[in-house]
């Protein structure tokens, strides 16, 4: 297989990616932002006695608090996380235990539209996950970044629990707010082992509307042309058109990166 990195180590959808959402008004990687610090911040002041406790992963203070009533069991902090978020992306599935087995609410969402199961998957807690997916946690909801539990499974390249959320009838399809599906985000980061296994698991190749649309606009940049200038202006070109160039070549290096990593993945299941 031909090199697919440059000189600095980045794939091409690493330049391409940042010329479109510059384009676009912002900066960085594609939903940079998304995957940073998985985790709570946890401030003492935004929490009921609940969420300390059940960030902490005392089981006995859970359950006196339920019992004395000093807390719901879906009460919410300021940041509109229950005990059920904070007990999940603390790593605590005795608490976890504790909550379902009472009836609290699986799916209520944080300030980021973060489910508790979103938050066991983003901070790689699977035993938590799992007790959560047993008792009915909606696999599909999706974070004010478009993505699911499985696209943050697969951000993580943890293909363990990436079968856990499949067997609960994720949707292996989803897309987030750049489009990416759970596969192009593996082909975006690189991780080919996640790419062989969501090819195995089946995952529309075809349907990858970057990739298609990348080779449109491919097809679009090589029939432009640089504008001939008058014999005063010989030496010099139009920057637009160095630009227009620049990003053709972009687009086409970032279209041959992502469809052989792709190809790589269909050979190694075939294989």
């Amino acid at each position: 297989m031909k090199k697919i990195f440059s000189k600095k180590g980045e794939s091409p959808l690493g330049s391409f990616a940042r010329r479109q959402r510059s384009s676009a008004g912002g900066g960085g990687e594609p939903g940079e932002g998304a995957y940073s610090q998985p985790g709570y911040h946890v401030r003492d002041r935004d929490l009921g006695k609940i969420h300390k406790a059940a960030s902490a992963g005392n089981v006995a203070k859970v359950q006196q608090i339920l019992l004395l009533r000093k807390n719901g069991l879906n009460d919410r902090d300021k940041m509109n996380r229950t005990a059920l978020h904070l007990a999940c992306a603390n790593g605590h599935p005795e608490v976890v235990t504790l909550l379902v087995d009472r009836k609290c609410q699986l799916n209520v969402c944080d300030n980021e539209n973060r489910t508790a199961l979103m938050k066991a998957v983003q901070c790689q807690e699977e035993k938590c996950a799992t007790i959560l997916l047993e008792h009915g946690a909606d696999p599909n909801l999706a974070d004010v970044h478009g993505n699911t539990a499985l696209h943050y499974a697969v951000y993580n390249e943890d293909i363990s629990v990436a079968t856990k959320l499949l067997l609960y009838d994720a949707n292996i399809e989803a897309k987030n707010k750049d489009d990416l599906t759970p596969l192009l985000l593996a082909v975006s980061g690189k991780k080919q082992q996640m790419v062989e296994f969501l090819i195995k698991k089946k995952a529309n190749v075809n349907a990858v509307d970057k990739l298609e649309s990348s080779h449109q606009l491919i097809s679009e940049y090589k029939e432009e042309r640089i504008p001939k200038h008058s014999s005063q202006n010989s030496n010099s070109v139009d920057e637009s058109s160095e630009d227009s160039l620049s990003r053709s070549r972009d687009i086409e290096s970032f279209y041959s990166w992502a469809f052989e990593t792709i190809l790589s993945g269909i050979c190694a299941f075939i294989g």
